[in-house]
């Protein structure tokens, strides 16, 4: 099978991630797999293995969504937009695939619409027309209009044979945050969660009896570094390892050690082996992406969980909700975020018993592979 896997990440890089994963565990089936990428450079992830394409890059203005910038920061003009969708199509053409995958489209990226559109249309007029999926996470931004809903419906009708959801359904279905008509109903494949294999514990036992904080690069992650150093403050009895991603992060570093600089935290830039030290760790203090929460429910770490709901995002607060049924877990909401209410959440969750690894399924890149292969056999 020849697969080819569309993504465009524009603030974090959770999926471009996902996409990664899918394309590595295909590969390794025996597929040809070639992955073009629409956002930012992410040199930190692994992309071994694979045939990519990046595309002239594209992020949002922040969180404003509606708004695209280009590599240089300033906005990306029509013609940039156009270079781009021209170097998909085309990239389509000479790749001829059996299968396409869209990650996120057509339930989201709807600033990139009409490249996408572009490519569904130069699809459907290929000698050999290849099968469309979708790809998306378990939480989804819901529609903040109905018109949103119905013009979602109407692509997946004209376009895609299919939807996979790499969810567990008894944890995260898809009714929890989009709505499932009868069509849509009959298009649904659940994956299982798309996570790399479970890290295993720390050769060194990194991470042991510590609070670890993590919360991404960029200023959106500031608020929950400073809270944690006043709550490091209020628990001199515990050891915090706060651990400070992005391009900046010396900067962000120095920032914070001028802040409080205390006897029991420890600052450092983000680490590869982070997902080994969760299994030592006291607690886990992060936001509540999709691949983080994965490694937290495969390591079984006591969590504080912060969901990320600036610019009125709601997904990660569903996430986190779902999650929160898990005892060794708990949601503190960023308008209820003080170093006091996070020193008591910390508390609370680091006597908890954790559960490694027993909650929803995380095989969902090999099963992934398995649902495609079948739906393959059946595609005219």
């Amino acid at each position: 099978m020849k697969l080819m896997i569309v993504v465009t990440h524009l603030l974090g890089t959770g999926h471009l991630s996902r996409a990664l994963t899918l394309g590595r565990a295909f590969g390794a089936a025996g597929h040809q797999v070639f992955l073009i990428s629409g956002g930012m450079p992410a040199p930190q992830l692994n992309h071994d293995g694979l045939d990519i394409l990046n595309l002239p890059p594209v992020r949002s203005d922040g969180v404003d969504f509606t708004r695209l910038l280009d590599e240089t920061g300033l906005a990306a003009t029509p013609e940039y937009l156009t270079a781009r969708r021209a170097a998909l199509c085309a990239a389509l053409r000479q790749f001829a695939p059996d299968v396409i995958i869209t990650e996120l489209f057509p339930f989201g990226r709807r600033i990139l619409s009409a490249e996408f559109t572009a490519l569904l249309d130069a699809a459907a007029i290929l000698p050999k027309r290849p099968m469309i999926l979708a790809s998306i996470r378990d939480i989804l931004a819901p529609p903040s209009k109905p018109a949103k809903a119905e013009r979602a419906k109407q692509i997946i009708a004209q376009h895609y044979d299919g939807v996979l959801i790499h969810s567990d359904p008894a944890l995260t279905p898809l009714e929890v945050s989009w709505p499932v008509t009868p069509a849509l109903q009959a298009k649904l494949h659940y994956t299982g969660y798309v996570a790399p294999p479970p890290s295993g514990p720390h050769p060194e036992g990194a991470g042991s009896g510590e609070v670890l904080v993590s919360a991404g690069g960029g200023s959106v992650g500031t608020p929950i570094y400073r809270a944690a150093l006043g709550a490091a403050a209020l628990t001199p009895d515990l050891r915090w390892r706060m651990l400070v991603g992005g391009k900046d992060a010396s900067d962000r570093i120095a920032g914070l050690r001028a802040e409080h600089d205390l006897a029991n935290v420890i600052l450092e830039k983000a680490r590869p082996d982070f997902r080994q030290m969760l299994y030592h760790a006291t607690a886990s203090v992060s936001m509540c992406g999709y691949n983080t929460a994965l490694d937290l429910l495969q390591a079984g770490t006591p969590s504080v969980l912060i969901p990320f709901d600036d610019g009125n995002e709601v997904e990660q607060g569903l996430r986190a909700d779902s999650l929160a049924r898990e005892p060794f877990m708990q949601v503190l909401r960023s308008a209820d975020l003080t170093s006091e209410t996070l020193a008591a959440s910390v508390r609370q969750v680091a006597g908890q018993t954790s559960g490694a690894g027993s909650t929803g399924q995380f095989d969902g890149a090999t099963r992934s592979v398995e649902i495609v292969e079948t739906l393959l056999e059946t595609h005219s």
